[in-house]
This record gives structure tokens, sequence and C-alpha cells, in this order.
């Protein structure tokens, strides 16, 4: 029995949903982070121990996604999988060891053996059904935020362009105004919203 692990983020610089990466321990290349349970061990605290050995990141309790087990997914044995996910802001990725952590596209992953690009690609499913629903449900943009950020993330995580009425048809509902007008980038000051309560993840 394993756990392994999707890590999902943006860059706030140029948003494109990454997935985190750890350099494999027994052969060249690149794994998501995950582990082998050990005797009397918890799916969450391997999890976390995966996490905080592999990679360099800790607090993080990652939700259960689903179970691979497909026995041709590994080729050490019949492994099943108890794959995990969560997307978290930039900065909780950052610091791993040197060399041994990577950030890539969720679209372009790379070669990647065990069935990662599966839980990958499951886990992009996961949230994107998630955000179709509701207002950047795992805060990557903190408390508050204008509807054109919001956009911008959704977007994102969408992997497509999302029509910017529509989008605000869906999302205003779910959201309250602060009250409060803020200019990002030079241009006219835009309006700041916070999710409503029923939408906190």
């Amino acid at each position: 029995m394993a756990v392994d692990t999707a890590l999902l983020t943006l860059d706030p610089a140029d948003p494109e949903l990454l997935v985190l990466q750890v350099r494999r321990v027994d052969a060249a290349g690149w794994a998501l982070p995950g582990t082998f349970l050990h005797a009397g061990e918890r799916l969450a605290d391997a999890v976390e121990r995966s996490l905080r050995v592999r990679a360099g990141v800790r607090g993080l309790r990652p939700r259960q996604l689903h179970v691979f087990d497909d026995p041709r997914r590994d080729d050490r044995g019949w492994v099943l999988s108890v794959a995990h996910v969560e997307v978290v802001p930039l900065h909780r990725l950052e610091s791993g060891p040197p060399g041994q952590t990577r950030l890539v596209p969720v679209a372009r992953p790379g070669r990647l053996r065990y069935g990662h690009a599966a839980i990958i690609a499951r886990a992009l499913a996961d949230v994107r059904e998630r955000y179709a629903q509701r207002p950047d449900p795992d805060h990557l943009l903190g408390r508050q935020f204008t509807l054109g950020e919001l956009h911008k993330v959704h977007q994102a995580v969408a992997g497509r362009p999302l029509q910017r009425d529509r989008f605000r048809r869906v999302m205003k509902p779910l959201l309250r105004p602060t009250g409060h007008l803020v200019t990002r980038t030079g241009g006219r000051p835009a309006e700041l919203f916070q999710r409503v309560a029923q939408s906190l993840a």
C-alpha cells in the first residue's frame, strides 16, 4: 500500500496550474511525492511524512482523491496507491531541497512512472470541478480580490478562456462586496470582494 500526492499551485506572475514533483530516489527522473505505508501507520501520516521528507513541505493535510489499483501501474509488483490532492499558494512549495523538487505545468507533466500521470489527470479533473462551482475554494488569492483577479485564477485552473460575463453571473452570488476599491496595475479602480460563508473550503 502506498500514498501519492498531487500538490497543485499557480505562479501569480504567469498563471498556469503547476504540479509539484520530486526527484526519484530509485532511478533517474521525477515523480509525485509518495511513499509506502509503514506498519500501523495511518494514510494521513504517511502523506505528511512523504511531503516532509521528499519535498520539504510541512503543515499540509491533503484530502483523499482516489484509490489506484491497476495491477500494471507499478513494475515492482501490485501496489495500491491512495492518491491525495491539495491546492496551495506557491510560497508553500518553495522550501524543498535544492535540485530535488520542481514545479511543472499539469498539462505537460513529463514522462512519469507508477501511473502518476493518471493521478495528475484525476486531481486536475477534481480541482476543475470544485472551481466551476465555487470562487477560489482553495484561497489562492487570499481573503480579498477583484473579479478580474478571480477570473484570471479560474481561467488558469480551467486551462481555457472563460467568458467574462458568464463567469461573473455564476460567481457574483457567491461573493460579498467589501465596499473598498483598489488599483492594482495603474488602471481604473476595481472593487474588492470576499467569499460568502457557504463558499468557504
